[in-house]
């Protein structure tokens, strides 16, 4: 059923959905624009498609879609922000949560407390701003679901299509989640980058240890000590580019080797990469100080300029801009012999104010569309490094991690939540559901060195679904730890199969994840972050990690005997013996430990 209403400021159509009933789209000034809308049904699913036509380029016109649906069996909201809090259903007053280009993605989940899928809605805008209302509407009872388009500054267009997927089906919420950001690609006609080998192997940072304070004496001795514990790659991150150690960005923009920190840069890699590690450097890719060369050069092509932070941010819509970007990385790469880069900030290229480039009439501007240019860019810098090492490493961090993002990086990072493991496994487990093969990794991993090995263990194991990030300083930990690390890199890669590339099953977001599960085609590995969690055994051949601080964990499943292998967290056999599942049954392992479950 199709309802249109017309009227001299506003325009209304309304559509018939089996998932959400009526899907109203409004505009309040259409202006001389047409729009059109269908919903056709996909595999089970919806599909509501929306064109806009004009006759000549103008400004877009604002528009939003809507939806109410009764509370029944709601019980959660997902959305890929649930980074430090609880996935939780929010009220609606408390306002709309935006995605874009560089920032998170159009894709919403409302789940009961089952784990089960009640309504996912996706959206094919990849590049431009989308603002999205989900909540609980208090006075009736009813979940709010609106999305608006064109609320930001946008270019003049004359042709406009998006779809919106809404999704009803009653399965695992993690299952629709990823399906949905799968959809949104290749909606959008949008294809991952290459990933390497090296994407998936454990990395050390030097920022939580250094920060800015860093030299090449000191990264190369704790280079060789990460080598031998089995990192493969760092990440040299701020502080090389400049003498100062003020945790600013006034000094962005020359990227020139501060000799002082590193007289000769190409050889210091050469060492580095001698003791077999890849080498990647941090670059903020908008940022231009008050204090570079370059600052004068740009002058007028900036999104912003700050006097107060001494720094400005780049126009990507400018041809020099992201010229001079692209051969900044070319140059390093080539000259230093790097063989990747960490590329921050890039959530910096935006709009919160008018645009001023419509006033200019965008002057310089071979691209008028802000996303647009920040998608040219990455994607300028991206193949250019990829013709010169088509195993270039790129690592991006949340909330730039879209489905956009994917096709110029090949490691995306949770954001920085140090010292907080709760924290660190949610982000991952977002990310994991929504990457596809991209990898995934960690925040860096740090802890006290006074810390006990088994709750420095549990740091780990809150990032064991992950290619970790270590920023300890080495040097400085006790040889416990060190042992630790060791065991836990070598067990990673033992089943990096199965924990980084199989299937993969997080358990009540709710409740921050309590229990994960990955399984390949020979063994699954669960880990128990709460000791209330019941492992249901199957007959696979099983490893239970034990997270939760509590020896004695539940089983149940498929009866019978089974031998139980217990080992440490250092990786020491402590136990061995053979139980018999009638019922439920119970297991002790150590804590931050593991055992091996096999049916006889």
């Amino acid at each position: 059923m199709l309802c249109v209403i017309n009227c001299v400021n506003a325009f209304e159509i309304r559509l018939t959905s089996k998932t959400v009933g009526v899907v109203r789209l409004v505009s309040m000034q259409p202006g001389e624009w047409s729009i059109h809308a269908t919903i056709n049904e996909n595999d089970g699913k919806e599909v509501v498609h929306i064109t806009l036509n004009a006759s000549a380029a103008i400004q877009p016109p604002r528009f939003q879609v809507e939806m109410d649906v009764p509370q029944i069996d709601i019980h959660h909201l997902w959305n890929c922000k649930s980074t430090s809090d609880r996935c939780w259903l929010k009220p609606d007053w408390l306002g709309p949560n935006s995605s874009q280009l560089a920032c998170g993605m159009p894709l919403y989940a409302f789940i009961n407390d089952n784990n089960q899928n009640r309504l996912t809605i996706a959206c094919s805008e990849s590049l431009r701003r989308v603002d999205a209302l989900m909540g609980m509407h208090e006075e009736d009872a009813m979940i709010t679901a609106r999305l608006s388009f064109f609320n930001a500054p946008e270019a003049p267009l004359s042709h406009y299509e998006v779809d919106i997927l809404l999704d009803g089906s009653n399965r695992f919420w993690g299952e629709a989640i990823s399906e949905g950001a799968q959809w949104i690609s290749a909606s959008a006609g949008l294809s991952p980058c290459q990933v390497p080998n090296a994407a998936y192997e454990p990395l050390y940072s030097s920022w939580y240890q250094f920060h800015q304070n860093i030299k090449a004496e000191d990264i190369e001795a704790e280079c060789k000590m990460a080598s031998l514990m089995g990192m493969k790659t760092i990440i040299l991150d701020d502080g090389w580019q400049t003498d100062d150690n003020n945790r600013g960005y006034a000094y962005c923009g020359d990227w020139e080797v501060s000799k002082n920190r590193f007289p000769d840069i190409k050889r210091h890699v050469e060492q580095v990469q001698h003791m077999g590690m890849k080498y990647m450097m941090w670059y903020s890719v908008p940022y231009v100080g008050h204090n570079s060369k370059a600052y004068k050069l740009f002058k007028g092509k900036y999104l912003w300029d700050s006097d107060q932070q001494k720094l400005a941010a780049l126009d990507p819509r400018f041809p020099e801009v992201r010229q001079y970007l692209c051969k900044t990385y070319q140059d390093a790469i080539t000259t230093m012999g790097l063989d990747g880069f960490k590329l921050d900030f890039i959530d910096v290229f935006k709009l919160d104010g008018e645009d001023p480039a419509e006033k200019e009439d965008y002057a310089g501007r071979d691209i008028k569309s802000l996303p647009e240019a920040v998608n040219a860019l990455m994607s300028e810098i991206y193949y250019q490094l990829h013709e010169i090492n088509p195993d270039v490493l790129i690592e991006f961090r949340q909330e730039y991690v879209g489905p956009a993002i994917r096709q110029y990086g090949n490691m995306l990072r949770a954001a920085d939540c140090p010292g907080d493991m709760q924290g660190n496994r949610i982000r991952i487990c977002n990310l994991r559901l929504t990457s596809g093969n991209t990898a995934v990794h960690s925040d860096m991993l740090e802890w006290n060195v006074n810390e006990t090995p088994e709750n420095a263990a549990r740091t780990i194991l809150s990032a064991l679904f992950s290619t970790i990030q270590y920023s300890m300083m080495l040097r400085d930990i006790p040889e416990s730890h060190r042992q630790l690390i060791r065991h836990w890199i070598a067990f990673s890669n033992e089943h990096r199969k199965t924990l980084l590339q199989s299937e993969f099953r997080p358990y009540h977001p709710e409740q921050c994840f309590p229990m994960i599960e990955a399984e390949s085609d020979t063994e699954k590995i669960v880990a128990i972050y709460s000791p209330l969690q019941v492992y249901i055994a199957d007959g696979k051949p099983t490893i239970v990690v034990n997270a939760s601080r509590q020896r004695a964990l539940a089983v149940d499943g498929d009866k019978g005997k089974y031998r139980v292998e217990c080992f440490d967290c250092l990786g020491n056999k402590t136990d061995s013996y053979k139980i018999k599942i009638t019922d439920k049954a119970f297991i002790n392992i150590p804590v931050s430990g593991y055992c091996k479950i096999q049916k006889l």
